[in-house]
This record gives C-alpha cells, sequence and structure tokens, in this order.
C-alpha cells in the first residue's frame, strides 16, 4: 500500500476526476476512514449503487475496527499492522466502487466551492458532504504530562508504544478508573507489568456502576493482581534525570513510581475542521434529528457529532447514525435520529461486566450474592424500565436492553430481573438488538432466515454481519438461525458470495488456481467481508497437494507464526513427540530450553506430549532452535499427535505393538494440514488405554487383528468412534487410518470435525469410499503427493528464514502513525511503515525444493 495519497476502489479514480463537477451522479464525500465512515459507505451502496462515494483516511491503512484496539495491547496480533482489524478486505471498496484516498488529510473545506483541500495539494469536489472525523483523547493539564513514557491510550500508535513500554517497564499506573482504563491496565498486565490504576472518584466506572456494583467491582480486579487507588488526583507526572516518567504526584504529596504511565480519562471530540469552515460547533460538531449540520449538504456522524447536547463515545450510535445520514445525504425519507442508549461491555476476560442506560433511577430492584461477586440489578423511573447494571452473571442482557430501549412499564422489578435471567431467544422481540457492533436486530436474523432463504448461522452471519465483531453473540445468532428455520450445517464456503465448497473446488482445479488471490479475483471468493479466506487458504492448498502459493494474509496468527497464541498473548511451543515416545536429550534441551527464556509453565498435555506455555512472540526462532526438534503442529487445524500406550513392548494386556504403529502413523501424517485438527490414537488392547475409540483416528488391538474407529470425541460431548473396518495387520489397519484421513481431507468442510463428519456423510458411504480396493489406491496415491510436499519442510524452519521480516517481530517494532490530525476518527496523519502490508501479501512457493536444491 502506497502512503502517498494513494487511491484504492473504484478502479483508482472513483469513476471520475477529483475536480469533476458533473452534477449527476451525485458524489458523496466522507471524511474519516473509522467504523463511521465505513459504516456510512456500505449504507449509502445499500441504497444507491450508482451514487459516486469518496472516502478519505488520513491513516495509511483502510477503515479497521477501534474498538478492539485493547486485542492489540493483548498481543492479539493482526496479519498486518492492523489486518485482522480491518473492517472490509481490500477488494470490497473496488466491487462496491468506492474510492479510498489512504494518508490524506483534509486541511481545509471550501463550503461555497463545495471542495476539499488535501495534504497533498490536491483537491476533491462533493455534492454532498459527510465528517465521520472522531475524537481525540482528553489529556489533562498537569506538569509532565509531554514526559518521555506517558502514553494516552486510543489508537493504534497508543497501543503498540504502550506495549514495547510494557515489555520493559518495571512498574505501570494508568490515570483512568474507566471503561477503556480497566482495559488498558488488563492490557499493561498481559506484558508482564506490575499496574496500577490511579482514579480520581471514589469508585471504578462511576458513569456505568452505582456504587454497589462498584464495590464488587473493585475487589474482583483487585484478585487478578491490577492494583487500585482511588481519590486519588494526580498533581504531577514526575521525571528522571534523563526526562523519562519515573512517577506520579498526588495532591495529597504522596507519590507513585510509575516508568510508564497510560491516559485514559475521555475523548474530545475532533472539531476543528468544521469549525475552522464555519460550521456550527459547541463540544462537537452541532446536528439535528437528520445529521445535518448548520451548512447545507454537510452531515456529521460518529463521535465528532454532538446531537440534543450529547456526544456518544460508544460504537452502537455509530450504527444509528450511518442509517440515518446515508438517507439524509441521498436526501430519501428515513427514520429521525432520537438519540442513542447508553450501555457498555467490560472487555476484560476475567470479569463478565454490563451496563445499561440510567443505573440510579429513582427506584427498582438488586440481586446480590456478594461471595460470588455477582450484582444484578433494574432501575426504573416512574414506573418504567431505565437501566440494568449484570456484574458476574450476564444472562438476560439482551432482553433487559430491549426493555430499557422501550421503556417497559414493570410492576415487580425483582420479579423481572428473575424472569430475564431465563429469557430465551423466543421471547426476545424483533426489535431487540442482537449484535450492537454492527446494529443487526433479531428480526433481521429472522428475515435474513424466512425471506432472504439463508440456511446456515455462517450464512447470516456473513450477509448481515452479525457477531463478525466482538463474537460475543454468536452463541444468539445460533440459537435465532435455528429458531427461525435454518439449519447450522456448513452450506457456503464463501456465504457471501453464495458459493459452495465442491463450487469453488471446481473453479481451483479447472482453472489451476494456486493461490487464494487468484481464486478471490477470478470468482470473488472472500471479497465481500473476508470471513472465508482461511477455508480457502487451505482449499487451495489441499486440491494443490501443498504444491500452492502461500499467501500469510489468508491464514490466522497460529499458522502465520507456527505457535498457539494464549489468553495473555504468549505463545504455546509443542515439539514433536511421535506416539508420546521421547528420550532423555530431549528432554534436557527442553528442561534447558524453559530455564533460558523464563517459560511460564512446562505442561504434560492429554497427548502425550509437553507443553511450554508463556513464550513470548520473539522468542519463538530461538527457543525452536534450542530445543532442536520438529513443530508438533498443536497450533493449526492439521493432524496433531497419535496417542500410544506401552503395548507388547511392555504391558503384560498388551495384544499389538502400539508403540510401533503409533510411532509409523504420526510419523507418515505430520505436517498435514487438515479442515480442522485431528486427533489420534492407538491402543494396544481393547482395555482402550491410549483413548483410542474416542479419537478422530483410533486404531485398537484385538485378538487376531486391529479395530479401526473414525469419529470420535471426548471434548464438550463424547462419542465413541465408529468400526470403519476390522483388519488383521497393522499394515492393513496403517492404509485404513490414512484413507480415510484423505477422504476427510478432501470432503469435510472446514473447521468440521470428524465426529461431526462422519454422521453426516455416513458410516456406510465412508466404508465405500475408504474400504474399496481402487478408491483406497487413489486415496494414497493423493495423500502420498500431499505428504510429500508438506514433509519437504518442517514449518519450524523459518526460524532461520522466515517467510517475512517481521514475522517474529511484536508489534511495538511496527512504525505506526502518531495521533492527531483528521480523517480515522481523529487519529494521526504521519506513515506508516504499511509497506509490509504489501510485503506480507508476497506469494512464495511452498512444496519441495527442486531435485538440485534438496
Amino acid at each position: 500500500m502506497s502512503t502517498n495519497g494513494h487511491h484504492f476502489g473504484a478502479n483508482g479514480n472513483g469513476g471520475r476526476a477529483a475536480n469533476d463537477r458533473s452534477p449527476a451522479p451525485k458524489r458523496v464525500v466522507i471524511v474519516g476512514g473509522g467504523i463511521a465512515g465505513q459504516s456510512l459507505c456500505e449504507r449509502l451502496r445499500e441504497r444507491d449503487s450508482d451514487v459516486q462515494v469518496t472516502l478519505v483516511c488520513a491513516e495509511p491503512h483502510l477503515p479497521y475496527d477501534r474498538v478492539h484496539l485493547s486485542d492489540l495491547l493483548s498481543d492479539e496480533e493482526p496479519s498486518g499492522p492492523l489486518g485482522e482489524l480491518q473492517l472490509r478486505p481490500d477488494e470490497w471498496y473496488d466491487d462496491n466502487g468506492v474510492e479510498v484516498l489512504v494518508d490524506t488529510k483534509v486541511e481545509r473545506i471550501d463550503l461555497p466551492g463545495h471542495e476539499l483541500e488535501l495534504s497533498n495539494g490536491d483537491t476533491v469536489a462533493y455534492d454532498k458532504l459527510a465528517l465521520a472525523i472522531g475524537s481525540q483523547p482528553l489529556m489533562p493539564p498537569i506538569p509532565g504530562i509531554e514526559l518521555e513514557g506517558v502514553y494516552a491510550y486510543r489508537g493504534p500508535t497508543d497501543t503498540a508504544a504502550i506495549r514495547a513500554a510494557a515489555a520493559e517497564a518495571t512498574h505501570a499506573a494508568v490515570i483512568g478508573g474507566g471503561l477503556l482504563g480497566l482495559e488498558a491496565a488488563r492490557g499493561v498486565q498481559a506484558q508482564g507489568c506490575p499496574v496500577t490504576v490511579v482514579h480520581l472518584m471514589d469508585r471504578l466506572m462511576e458513569r456505568q456502576l452505582d456504587a454497589g456494583a462498584a464495590s464488587m467491582l473493585l475487589p474482583a480486579m483487585e484478585e487478578l493482581d491490577m492494583e487500585v487507588s482511588l481519590e486519588r488526583q494526580t498533581e504531577e507526572i514526575l521525571a528522571d534525570d534523563d526526562g523519562h516518567v519515573r512517577g506520579l504526584r498526588f495532591s495529597d504529596g504522596e507519590e507513585l513510581a510509575a516508568d510508564l504511565v497510560a491516559v485514559s480519562i475521555g475523548i474530545r471530540p475532533e472539531k476543528e475542521l468544521a469549525e475552522h469552515a464555519g460550521i456550527d460547533c459547541n463540544r462537537g460538531i452541532i446536528v439535528d434529528d437528520r445529521l445535518c449540520t448548520s451548512e447545507p449538504d454537510v452531515v456529521a456522524l460518529g463521535e465528532c457529532a454532538e446531537h440534543r447536547g450529547v456526544v456518544y463515545g460508544i460504537v452502537a450510535p455509530i450504527y444509528e447514525h450511518a442509517k440515518v445520514a446515508a438517507d439524509t445525504l441521498l436526501e430519501r425519507d428515513g427514520d429521525e435520529y432520537r438519540g442513542s442508549l447508553p450501555w457498555a461491555k467490560l472487555k476484560v476476560a476475567e470479569v463478565d461486566l454490563v451496563s445499561i442506560g440510567d443505573v440510579e433511577g429513582d427506584g427498582g430492584a438488586t440481586s446480590a450474592l456478594a461471595e460470588r461477586r455477582e450484582y444484578r440489578k433494574i432501575a426504573m423511573r416512574d414506573g418504567r424500565m431505565v437501566g440494568a447494571i449484570l456484574l458476574g452473571d450476564t444472562r438476560g442482557t439482551e432482553a433487559l436492553l430491549e426493555a430499557v430501549r422501550s421503556g417497559e412499564r414493570v410492576d415487580d422489578p425483582l420479579a423481572r430481573l428473575a424472569e430475564a435471567a431465563e429469557a430465551g431467544p423466543e421471547e426476545l422481540p424483533d426489535e431487540a438488538q442482537v449484535c450492537d457492533c454492527n446494529g443487526v436486530c433479531k428480526g433481521d436474523i429472522v428475515r435474513a432466515v424466512t425471506e432472504d432463504g439463508m440456511s446456515s448461522k455462517q450464512e447470516v452471519m456473513s450477509v448481515t454481519r452479525a457477531g463478525t465483531g466482538c463474537g460475543s453473540c454468536k452463541p444468539l445468532v445460533a440459537d435465532i438461525v435455528a429458531i427461525a428455520g435454518g439449519s447450522d450445517e456448513p452450506a457456503y464456503l464463501c456465504p457471501c458470495r453464495k458459493q459452495t465448497r465442491e463450487f469453488v473446488a471446481e473453479q481451483i482445479m479447472s482453472n489451476g488456481h494456486d493461490a487464494v488471490s487468484e481464486v478471490s479475483e477470478a470468482c470473488g471468493t472472500g471479497r465481500e467481508c473476508g470471513l472465508c479466506k482461511p477455508a480457502l487458504a487451505y482449499l487451495v492448498s489441499q486440491i494443490n497437494d501443498n504444491r500452492h502459493r502461500e499467501e500469510r494474509s489468508a491464514r490466522h496468527i497460529n499458522d502465520r507464526v507456527h505457535a498457539n497464541i494464549q489468553n495473555d498473548g504468549t505463545f504455546s511451543v509443542v515439539p514433536r513427540m511421535r506416539g508420546g515416545v521421547t528420550n532423555s536429550d530431549q528432554l534436557r534441551r527442553i528442561a534447558d530450553a524453559a530455564d533460558k527464556y523464563d517459560v511460564g509453565m512446562i505442561k504434560v498435555t492429554g497427548g502425550q506430549r509437553i507443553d511450554l506455555l508463556g513464550v513470548k512472540k520473539d522468542d519463538l526462532p530461538a527457543i525452536w532452535e534450542d530445543i532442536g526438534m520438529p513443530s508438533g503442529h498443536a497450533y493449526g487445524k492439521a493432524v496433531r499427535q497419535v496417542k500410544s500406550c506401552v503395548g507388547t513392548d511392555f504391558c503384560r494386556f498388551g495384544l499389538g505393538d502400539s508403540i510401533k504403529l503409533g510411532v509409523e502413523l504420526e510419523g507418515e501424517w505430520e505436517g498435514l494440514h487438515t479442515p480442522a485438527k485431528v486427533k489420534s490414537g492407538v491402543s494396544g488392547c481393547p482395555r482402550n488405554c491410549a483413548e483410542a475409540t474416542v479419537k478422530d483416528i483410533g486404531v485398537v488391538a484385538i485378538e487376531g487383528g486391529w479395530q479401526v474407529y473414525v469419529g470420535g470425541a471426548a471434548g464438550g460431548s463424547v462419542r465413541k468412534g465408529d468400526v470403519i473396518a476390522t483388519v488383521e495387520t497393522a499394515e492393513e489397519s496403517k492404509r485404513v487410518a490414512t484413507a480415510f484421513l484423505q477422504y476427510y481431507r478432501e470432503h469435510a468442510s472446514f473447521k468440521e470435525r470428524t465426529y461431526d463428519f462422519v454422521p453426516r456423510v455416513g458410516l456406510e458411504e465412508l466404508q465405500e469410499q475408504v474400504l474399496d480396493e481402487d478408491n483406497q489406491a487413489t486415496l494414497l496415491e493423493r495423500f502420498r503427493l500431499a505428504k510429500t510436499a508438506a514433509a519437504a519442510r518442517d514449518p519450524w524452519l523459518e526460524r532461520r528464514d522466515p517467510y517475512h521480516e517481521r514475522q517474529f517481530t511484536d508489534l511495538d517494532s511496527i512504525q505506526l502513525p502518531q495521533a492527531g490530525g483528521n480523517g480515522a476518527n481523529g487519529h494521526g496523519d504521519e506513515p506508516g511503515d504499511s509497506e509490509s502490508v504489501a510485503e506480507e501479501r508476497e506469494l512464495e512457493l511452498v512444496g519441495p525444493p527442486p531435485e538440485g536444491e534438496r
């Protein structure tokens, strides 16, 4: 991606020159590349396929999800600087005719001339203008605020800088005990840095919680080893001799040592661009119920807009703004905006908390269980529900949201609280908002099934966008789809384009596509929402027998760095131990590496392997080198392990050599990617010590032979596998198991485990495909071709030859734009290292090297 006013979409020119003022079709220019700007683009396109749309972004990125920037702070790393937070894939803008100018700041609005002056010297003409320029972090005017080591917590630059500093700091202080402040503090903790939250008020989250709820939240945060200091007014940020922060001084004279300070006390709407143009502003840009500003042909939305004296700093109103603003810009009749219900959810994994509306009221009912840290409250005013708090037990959130939103009259608040806890999706009205990240109501989901013919959760999510934000509503979406008459069986690989796995596979085979980008360009697969790209990446590799062009941007973070990311942002390292067999030399190397890299925990897994937990990302190449063992593929959708018992070698009950067979099977299968993870086992007798009957593939020795099981499960639900064959020799069992594995690789849907695949296909059909002599031979030959490529290179060898120079580099080393400026929720206009995105997407031929290079 270029960072010099680069064009995306609309073939790079938006359909006409920037200063073409032809009267039709109208051109709408949107300033601001955040959630508000992107949402408005989509609402405009839904209503009018012809209107020209130009999106001006000050940052060198396409629009991204700022709400989940805390994921970056806790090390949920995207493919590029912001890849997994990007709201739409690059192709979406081309396909929808939206011109995007990235790394382009609007310097001035010429209202009489209907023209914008850009930072690169160009001008852009508009017929209608939308300002979605967001906000800036509010920084207190105290001495030392400008010191090195003091950061606002607001944008991607902030999160990268805070993470980098937290990795080296001895103690951090977060000024601000509101929602974002607590999330920032937890993110700092994820980097291994002790933290103290310093808050001016007498309780945490005083805007969202009453005193009772706050009194329970405080010990809950302290149980997470987070220090909290309330009623503290920071008078000065102290500096050491080098000009770096060393601590805080409070108004009572006490000091707190801290070599990292993050500030999160609120936002300041970005209004200067509008103000300088003469548009009426107060705290924000003043808008009416149609989101019109004081100037004709100009609307404002999102965090920069002030409606009826209120500025909203939460995401849900943005989607409501976008719908009204789109109708206003297109001069269509539509609903007026009457304000939004403020509500918030704390995104700290260990604490479940929801706050809705006015939590004080003039009455209501509270249910509190101090010993379980549970606090549930309904707030009433004049007999109507006006707010709610759910701490520890958030059941009934959607029902209470809709009740507060509609001002439901309640005679018995305590009974209503209990009723909400038991309410299921059937009881929700169609107006109930299920997905607040994307503004999707229950009725939208029901209509997608009953009127638009969608049949699966996957399809509904892709088209309505429900569940594609934070993901917390996915279970509810699935329930509503089922109630509406749909199913949750895999239907489409790409729901947005209604493309089945079979259709896409045929296109790949017929046209010789060997890269995700080729399929996407030819068929449109993954160009709408991008959610199906990991599935497409697997399909491309499988059909090409692993002789494909790898594009890591389509892979999950685990597959890009060959390790399993943990909830604190560190990684898990599991070396290969075939059949669960190891030796003293391997154990010494593992022990030495664990000490050297300060591994948080050494765990023997249920799959008879050793898991090193808590490894930092930038230590991965070095720890792999020191261990000197191949990857156990414990991080991806691949063949994991073949668990074995001691069999005839040592056990007096053994009927078959389970260790030998287990080691051979794992050696043959290792390195192969599969639609979902595959766990296997070999037991030397029916006592089944290796639990082979509840594995994806299991082999059990019996009197006179071996039984091969498929489709077993021992997780959330237990399923004994089906016996696909009983054979006389270990070699025969190996052929049957391998043929089934290949058939599963070729025919299962992405993420479909064998315990779902086997019942769906049916045992008789599987036996026909796997046991027939000709079919089995064909499957084994295709397996051999795929295995040859997969075994050509252990992924952990990328420690010596990384796929990309930043492959094992933390985000703190990635240059990101500085705060300030307009165009993307108030984030900066200085270019980051956006070329890394392009480099990340360079194609690399994978598979066995030519003979001369082996």
